[in-house]
């Protein structure tokens, strides 16, 4: 697995206004700094299918998502925020915040530390650099240290237009991050950090959205036997809603991308996307993960 560069400049962040999570958001200048344009429709309570990419809405919010951990591996989570042009600033406070009351009692957690604070986020030919607060690289063994490098690098290279991350903390550049000493030699892709990721990876929907309609899109990456995994849609009480047998682009030892379609019948109140692989074995369960959703899907 590559490590990542950690670069390090502390400078002031401007105020600006489109896409993401933040409430106090960087603009960076136009062209090689500029940071990506909200594109698509992605908002977690108007529509099932919710797009990592975020998009303003008539009421000046807009969603992006948030990569946290969840037990040792990668977990989603979209956040509403303020409409702003600063969209990798805006997804970089959120995820700074950590975890939710809503997402911490599904099983979402983060490596990096409290009182972490984002100095600046540029973006210049595909890539995004990322000054942190020297927090960033404290406390931790090697796996917390990977895990947030990881998190990092998954909220950025959400945006179409990035596609790799550079990594600052205080202004200066260094080539290890933590005691641990995690290794960083240049700009850090999601190939990089595909180790932490779960064997079936939903990146949509995420903890908590809403569903008010049907079909509701799934979307995400696994690394199954023969590319084969199962998806269910249960309702309040467990009643299933719906199941299909999906499968994706690679099976193991590679990774392949998933994105279908479910159908649901009428649902509201809580429920849960659930996903797993079937084992050749036994019949069982394995890999499954479960997905806090609420619906309200008419007939």
């Amino acid at each position: 697995m590559r490590r990542a560069v950690v670069v390090i400049a502390t400078l002031a962040i401007p105020v600006a206004v489109v896409v993401a999570l933040a409430f106090g958001l960087a603009a960076c200048g136009d062209d090689g700094g500029a940071e990506p344009s909200p594109t698509g429709t992605g908002t977690v309570t108007a529509s099932p299918t919710v797009s990592p990419t975020p998009s303003a809405s008539p009421t000046g919010t807009m969603t992006v998502s948030v990569y946290l951990l969840r037990g040792e591996t990668l977990g989603v989570a979209h956040r509403k925020v303020p409409a702003t042009q600063a969209v990798a600033t805006a997804a970089m406070t959120a995820l700074l915040e950590g975890p939710n009351a809503r997402e911490k009692a599904a099983g979402l957690a983060t490596t990096i530390l409290a009182g972490t604070t984002l100095n600046e986020v540029t973006i210049e030919d595909g890539t995004a650099r990322v000054d942190l607060s020297g927090e960033f690289a404290s406390g931790g063994g090697s796996l917390s240290m990977q895990a947030r490098v990881a998190q990092v690098v998954y909220t950025l290279t959400q945006f179409p237009t990035v596609k790799s991350v550079e990594f600052l903390v205080d202004g200066e550049i260094v080539t290890a991050i933590g005691g641990e000493g995690i290794v960083v030699d240049g700009p850090q892709r999601r190939s990089d950090w595909a180790g932490l990721l779960p064997a079936i990876f939903v990146e949509t929907p995420a903890v908590g959205d809403v569903v008010t309609g049907s079909p509701i899109k799934v979307r995400g990456s696994a690394s199954v036997f023969e590319a084969t995994f199962v998806l269910e849609v249960l309702g309040s009480g467990g009643a299933t809603g719906t199941g299909k047998t999906v499968t994706a682009t690679e099976g193991a030892p590679g990774r392949g991308v998933f994105s279908v379609s479910l159908a649901l019948p009428a649902m509201t109140g809580r429920g849960k996307l659930v996903a797993y692989e079937v084992s050749m074995a036994d019949g069982s369960r394995m890999n499954e993960v479960r997905i806090p959703l609420r619906f309200a899907v008419a007939d």
